[in-house]
């Protein structure tokens, strides 16, 4: 996100506080000695092809299956003990069957012969007792990702072979250095070590075929500061915060000391909040939470929510709804990216794009059966939105958080969102915040207990610039994000 801070002043201690790490310090290398699943990609592939002959053999139309395997690892501490350690492993086996526009859908966690025969019965038998649904049906041939196409390497598989006592150390380490940041750094809610790993097989009766195996690992923290009000008082202060580092890769993952550090610096820097007069300021939104704000622009111009006319976009296809210097682009491709994949849910293709160009809506996020609904063609976007990256044809180089703050000037820094006061249908944004007072482009003191209202529609227009402290939030990238006005209620 930011690399640097302000200098002079209180402000200093505050934002070199808030602002991560510059760069992550690799751990020690994860070991993929074995990947731990109990079914082979064959065995997947053979499941795939006895359940799709089944609904054949019993007269469907068409007919879907995927089959799945998921394991992982969870550990967590808290205070120096060990708190829980959680193993999970689950499998399933989900088949769609079609007959012409009627569809039946079910499930099983048994592989065996007869389950698969009673699952695919299952799925008929919904299937004859559904009404018709004009937009029912597997995507169109075309629409489909070829062979080639499904076998695209992402690199998305980095099995972390790593026990429960190691998994636990890391944590301890990670809870340690919080703890050692400072003595106002009281307690804990814990520090937790996951590792996550998954493969999955795909195919229906037009033609698809195709899966991978992918990962996923985290380690977080979330230390709590306190201190007395005043010398001598009874009464504390009290204030968390958390951070984590999350990747595909184990080895990519900040060092546990630095993102237990890091957490206890944002914490301390909580310390002191005030609340602040109501009016109507500027927001500067800090990056992992503006990731928040592209995701309702996402939910609402997806297809779900247009067809069903529960969305303040419909009708957006072609028309200005960002700021118009502003482009938001899609790269589905990327390695090891959070939200790559070569095809979608469906087996549809995925492609690069630019969704928004200078704040003009380019497309929609649609499946197969959202885009029927809305008499248009699926993007591929059957599961959601892939590695999206929103940026200003405004920012320079310069721009990190200590730029943004001096454009902000006067107003509120976000740092923390809480509730969920978003009206999808009408727009309507009400959400309790805590974060930052700013004055003359520089941290004053934290602020807690507001409240920032406005309307979605008016705030992804008045986004007035877009720093290069750019971070990545799940499968979104953007850096910090300056609203040009938003209805603050404080004290």
């Amino acid at each position: 996100m930011v690399r640097q801070g302000l200098r002079g002043g209180a402000s200093v201690s505050l934002l070199r506080t808030i602002c991560p790490p510059s760069k992550p310090r690799l751990m020690s290398p994860a070991h993929d000695a074995s990947h731990g699943f109990a079914f082979t990609q064959e065995q997947f592939r053979q499941i795939v092809e006895d359940t799709l002959a089944e609904a054949r053999r019993l007269g469907a139309s068409d007919a879907g299956a995927e089959v799945s395997e998921g394991m992982g690892l969870s550990v967590s501490v808290r205070k120096g003990e060990l708190e829980n350690v959680e193993r999970n492993r689950d499998k399933s086996l989900g088949v769609s069957v079609y007959l012409g526009q009627r569809r039946g859908n079910a499930s099983t966690s048994d592989f065996s012969a007869m389950a698969i025969r009673q699952t695919v019965q299952a799925a008929y038998d919904i299937a004859r007792f559904t009404a018709e649904d004009p937009a029912a049906g597997l995507p169109e041939p075309e629409d489909l990702a070829t062979a080639e196409e499904a076998a695209l390497d992402l690199d998305l598989f980095h099995p972390w072979d790593i026990d429960a006592e190691a998994a636990a150390a890391l944590a301890h380490r990670c809870e340690d250095a919080a703890l050692a940041v400072s003595p106002a750094i009281t307690n804990s809610e814990g520090a937790g070590v996951s590792a996550q790993q998954a493969h999955f097989w795909a195919g229906n009766t037009r033609g698809f075929r195709g899966g991978y195996a992918s990962s996923r690992h985290y380690l977080s923290v979330a230390p709590i500061a306190s201190r007395a009000l005043r010398p001598g008082s009874r009464r504390v202060d009290m204030q968390r915060d958390a951070w984590y580092s999350s990747m595909r890769d184990a080895r990519e993952l900040a060092a546990p000391e630095e993102v237990g550090r890091y957490a206890a610096h944002r914490a301390l820097a909580r310390l002191g909040a005030k609340r602040v007069p109501t009016g109507e300021v500027p927001v500067l939104f800090e990056a992992p939470v503006a990731a928040g704000l592209l995701g309702s622009f996402c939910g609402a111009v997806s297809g779900g929510a247009l067809y069903r006319k529960a969305s303040f976009l419909v009708g957006s296809l072609g028309t200005q709804v960002l700021a118009e210097h502003l482009d938001l682009d899609e790269n589905p491709h990327e390695r090891k990216g959070k939200g790559s994949a070569p095809f979608d849910d469906e087996g549809v293709r995925t492609r690069a794009r630019r969704v928004v160009e200078a704040g003009v809506v380019q497309g929609y996020f649609l499946s197969s059966y959202s885009a029927r609904k809305l008499g248009m063609r699926t993007t591929g976007h059957a599961g959601g939105s892939q590695n999206l990256t929103l940026t200003s044809r405004l920012t320079r180089p310069g721009d990190d958080l200590e730029a943004m703050l001096r454009k902000l000037h006067r107003g509120l820094f976000v740092t923390e969102l809480m509730g969920q006061g978003v009206n999808m249908v009408t727009g309507d944004y009400s959400r309790g915040a805590a974060g930052y007072w700013v004055e003359g482009g520089r941290i004053a003191h934290p602020v807690h207990e507001v409240t920032i209202a406005g309307n979605l529609k008016d705030m992804l227009r008045d986004i007035v610039a877009v720093g290069a402290d750019r971070y990545t939030q799940g499968s979104r990238t953007l850096g910090s994000v300056l609203v040009a006005r938003m209805k603050l209620a404080g004290a």
